[in-house]
């Protein structure tokens, strides 16, 4: 009986990987389906999916947020304009915003910077959350980029380690 639990829930694993590769490799597609400008906000949506939140922006345009948190390496921020045209397409998980994220940010603004984290962790001892997304360092290495948060939701402190999972395989989401 063991034996076949064991073989059901690796075949479960199994399948779980094979979707995260899958929507993985989607992206790619999508994007170069999509173009700024000419796509529409039902051409997004067909393509990526309903967003997990909707960010909403100056002037009636709004961001879409797409993660691919926890299983993937990348976090995806899409600006429909007020014109509902596609107006930028942007993958957020870059060293260039992690540099924006400082001490004293509100979690909101974090978020609203990188999408959805594939960990939130509360170490209790040290009276901190930290909020953790997987990520691509190229030219192949997974990474973790970790915002330590004060209990009331504030930056304290960020850093980059290594994958949180161990060293991957999958060659980046």
């Amino acid at each position: 009986m063991i034996h076949r639990f064991d073989r059901l829930r690796t075949l479960g694993l199994a399948g779980l990987l094979g979707a995260a590769l899958a929507l993985a490799a989607c992206d790619p597609q999508a994007i170069r389906e999509l173009e700024e400008g000419v796509s529409s906000e039902a051409d997004v949506v067909q393509r990526f999916g309903q967003p997990e939140r909707v960010w909403p922006e100056a002037g009636g345009a709004k961001t879409f947020e797409y993660n691919r948190q926890p299983e993937g390496l990348r976090n995806y921020m899409i600006t429909i304009g007020p014109d509902g045209k596609m107006a930028a397409l942007r993958q957020v998980l870059t060293a260039d915003n992690f540099r924006r994220v400082q001490p004293g940010m509100g979690v909101e603004e974090v978020r609203r910077l990188l999408g959805k984290p594939a960990k939130q962790v509360p170490y209790q001892l040290q009276n901190q959350i930290v909020w953790t997304w997987k990520f691509l360092e190229p030219p192949s290495e997974t990474k973790a980029f970790n915002v330590v948060l004060s209990p009331d939701y504030r930056v304290i402190r960020t850093e980059v380690g290594p994958d949180p999972d161990g060293p991957d395989m999958r060659g980046g989401g």
